[in-house]
This record gives structure tokens, C-alpha cells and sequence, in this order.
């Protein structure tokens, strides 16, 4: 079952009035727009002071599950003048927020602004970093203009399309499984024995970096390898490295051996570098 959606538009009546009901012949157009883009109708609540706005308006700004609900605020200086407007904008900025989302409030870019354009003042007034930083509608050129016009009707359908992709977005969300707990359970259970051998208690951070530490050193030296040191081999009959003692010890590192084969030396041996005596090969 598809959400149910709703909208809210919030805006100063006087610009309505001004304009001989330009902004609810918007109303009406955008939530036509919105049904044949989305298959399903989009009631767009306008006046205040009707009865169904209020009770529409207390039930889905507190519930917190229905993220389908959106508000259309009309923007012009009188909007930024209303407290009303600022507060029902406050609430919905809260609400998507506590939501996570950023595509709840569809701003409609009405009559210019400063408040708005001008960085200044716009650093001053939270509302208007608000507006600026969603994605709005702009109707600044087209206030003038039929709504027969090809211009208008792209942009509705544009705003239309925006508020069909957010209810995409709502059911991919709600279709989304939750991630299973399987892994979690076992890396904590890895995590547990590391800290029991280590004496540490699981879950500390020193027990998971001593775990990651850990893994990292297998992963990368593979299994502990004994090195022998060199050997110099000494063979008189040249069947060695060196033919001669000298010649090793001078060839020699510390830590190398030098394997000295049977035969009858006669050179005399200055030992200048550490040296420890073992058995020679017989």
C-alpha cells in the first residue's frame, strides 16, 4: 500500500489577493501535476482557517513515521514579515531533521527577496539560510505569465516530479531490510577471545586495536619464519667460499658463521670483531 500524500501550503493571503489568486490557481495545478506524475492524488491544504489544515497539521507534524508530508511555502517579504509562516517553516525544518531528510520543504521563490539574495542579511535570518539551502521552485519570472504557458507548465511539472522522487525515496527506505546481525555477533565474539587472551576487557578500544593490530600482522607476514645466518665456508682445496681463515673473518658480519673445513693452517689470525667458538665441521 502506497503512503498517503499530503502537502501544506503556507503564505501570506494578501499576496494571493494581490495577485486576483494566482497562488491558488498554483495550488490547484501542482497538485494535478503531482497526481499524474506520481498516479496518486496530492491534496495541498492553503488556508488556515480552514478547519482541515489545523487537524491535518497537528496530526502529521508530530508523527514522526509518515515522512510524506510536505510543506510549500510561498516566498515574498511579506512571508519573511509573518510569524506564522516562520514558525509552521521552524516546525517542518524540525521535523525533517528528526527525520533525516531534506526534501520535505519545497520552497516556491515567489517575489524577490533580499533577505534571501543578499548574503548579509541572509547570515542574520535562519529562515532564509533555510530557503536558500533547499532546492526551490523559481516563479520569480514566470508571476506574470498564464499558466498555459509552456515555461510555467515545465516548472510545475519539475516540482512535481521532486516531490514523486521524495516518495521514492520513502518507500525504498521502508523496503530496505534491516542489516542482519549475524556479523555483528561474530566480530564481537572474535573480539571477546582476543581480550581474554590478552587479559583485557572485550569491547575496550585497547582490545579492538589489539585485535585489528593483531589480524593486520598475520595478514601481512603470513607464518614466523626462522632465518639462519650466512656461512662462510673455508675449504683449503677451494671447494669453499674463501680458501683462507683471514679472508672470511674479513668478509664476515656480526652474527655470520664461519665454517672452517679440516686442513692444516699456517697463516696467523688477528681476530678483531666479536666471536663465539663452536664445534667445526669433521
Amino acid at each position: 500500500m502506497k503512503p498517503k500524500l499530503l502537502a501544506f501550503m503556507t503564505y501570506v493571503r494578501f499576496d494571493d489577493e494581490h495577485d486576483n489568486g494566482r497562488l491558488t490557481q498554483f495550488r490547484e495545478r501542482l497538485s494535478a501535476e503531482v497526481r499524474v506524475q506520481s498516479g496518486q492524488e496530492f491534496p495541498i491544504f492553503q488556508d488556515r482557517n480552514d478547519i482541515n489544515w489545523g487537524e491535518n497539521w497537528r496530526e502529521r507534524i508530530d508523527d514522526s513515521i509518515d515522512a510524506v508530508t510536505f510543506l510549500i511555502p510561498i516566498i515574498t517579504p511579506s512571508f519573511f514579515a509573518s510569524s506564522a509562516c516562520r514558525t509552521e517553516v521552524e516546525q517542518f525544518l524540525k521535523r525533517e531533521k528528526k527525520l533525516k531528510r531534506k526534501d520535505l520543504v519545497l520552497p516556491l521563490y515567489y517575489v524577490d527577496c533580499p533577505v534571501v539574495n543578499q548574503e548579509a542579511k541572509r547570515a542574520k535570518d535562519e529562515i532564509a539560510k533555510a530557503i536558500a539551502s533547499h532546492q526551490y521552485a523559481d516563479w520569480r519570472l514566470l508571476r506574470f505569465e498564464p499558466f498555459t504557458s509552456p515555461q510555467v507548465g515545465k516548472t510545475l511539472a519539475r516540482l512535481a516530479v521532486q516531490i514523486r522522487d521524495a516518495l521514492e525515496r520513502t518507500a525504498q527506505a521502508a523496503a530496505r531490510p534491516p542489516r542482519p546481525a549475524a556479523a555483528k555477533h561474530r566480530r564481537g565474539k572474535r573480539r571477546r577471545a582476543t581480550a581474554a587472551r590478552r587479559g583485557e576487557s572485550a569491547g575496550t578500544p585497547t582490545a579492538q586495536a589489539a585485535e585489528s593490530a593483531a589480524e593486520s600482522a598475520v595478514a601481512v607476514r603470513g607464518p614466523t619464519e626462522r632465518k639462519e645466518p650466512p656461512t662462510h665456508v673455508v675449504d683449503q682445496m677451494y671447494r669453499g667460499d674463501y680458501s683462507t681463515i683471514s679472508e672470511a673473518i674479513q668478509a664476515a658480519k656480526p652474527g655470520d658463521r664461519i665454517l672452517v673445513r679440516p686442513g692444516l693452517c699456517t697463516e696467523g689470525i688477528i681476530l678483531d670483531k666479536p666471536w663465539r667458538s663452536s664445534a667445526t665441521e669433521a
